[in-house]
């Protein structure tokens, strides 16, 4: 039998928290899934930013491939600068503001390279495509596509799976919100409980993005359980501890998989 493909779940972007914990067990299993994801944090300013993120995720496994989807709702409140995704754009602070609407939606495809059943351990390849369908004069997004590719490994030993990551991101920068590419990185463990439950750790980092933002830096606890063949659910809380990053945010999500 080959080493189960490493389910976990994706944080798109520390803002916007448009996460995917949709996963497929099987070969050519299809997945949807939705979630209700909220963060706070005043990211260098004095005033919160508080984003609330509901994305429709839908997920397509068909042997070592994984396609992903996600297409969020987004609503922010905070100072104007604050743009989610990115954080702080500018050295003046703004008015606060309430925005909604379409957010960024993003656009993945994961190849599993390697996979050993006798070691446990396998690796990943992602790229990733993050268009820039948020409106930038609401806040919502730069405007401008990203693009990101990821390597990650995991290796399990008995009931743990240990997992890390290294990703490069190619931001789009325009004159008003001048950004650079930046590196991120992931590590983390899952527990398995039972059958059907699993608890996990997964701390993020991400080199700041413009002159006027703050790297990302964060530590997110997880719980994921499964009803059955097709329904599985997860939550979790988020700790950030950088001015990028949140100060906490938490969510819930629910995957059905056909």
């Amino acid at each position: 039998m080959p080493l189960k493909k490493h389910a976990k779940f994706m944080l798109a972007s520390t803002l916007v928290l448009a996460v995917q914990t949709c996963w497929a067990d099987e070969a050519g299993a299809l997945s949807i899934g939705t979630s209700v994801n909220y963060s706070s944090g005043k990211y260098g300013t004095s005033t919160s930013t508080d984003i609330t993120s509901v994305p429709v995720n839908v997920t397509y496994d068909k042997g070592p491939w994984t396609l992903k989807l996600s297409v969020p709702y987004v609503r922010i409140t905070g100072p104007g600068d604050v743009v989610a995704g990115v954080g702080k754009t500018s050295t003046v602070t703004t008015a606060v503001r309430t925005a909604s609407g379409l957010g960024d939606i993003v656009a993945a495809a994961t190849y599993n390279f390697y996979n050993d059943a006798a070691s446990q351990f396998g690796a990943d390849v992602t790229g990733k495509v993050k268009f820039g369908t948020g409106d930038s004069a609401k806040g919502l997004g730069t405007g401008e596509n990203d693009y990101s590719v990821m390597l990650d490994v995991y290796k399990k030993v008995n009931q743990v799976t240990l997992f890390g990551g290294i990703g490069y991101t190619v931001l789009g920068s325009t004159t008003a919100i001048p950004l650079k590419n930046v590196i991120g990185l992931t590590a983390g463990s899952t527990f398995k409980l039972d059958d059907k439950s699993s608890v996990g750790l997964a701390y993020d980092y991400r080199q700041k993005s413009s002159s006027t933002s703050a790297a990302q830096s964060e530590l997110t606890a997880f719980y994921m359980h499964k009803f059955n063949k097709s329904w599985k659910t997860q939550v979790y809380f988020l700790r950030g501890f950088s001015d990028g990053s949140p100060d906490w945010g938490g969510g819930v999500s629910v995957g059905y998989a056909f």
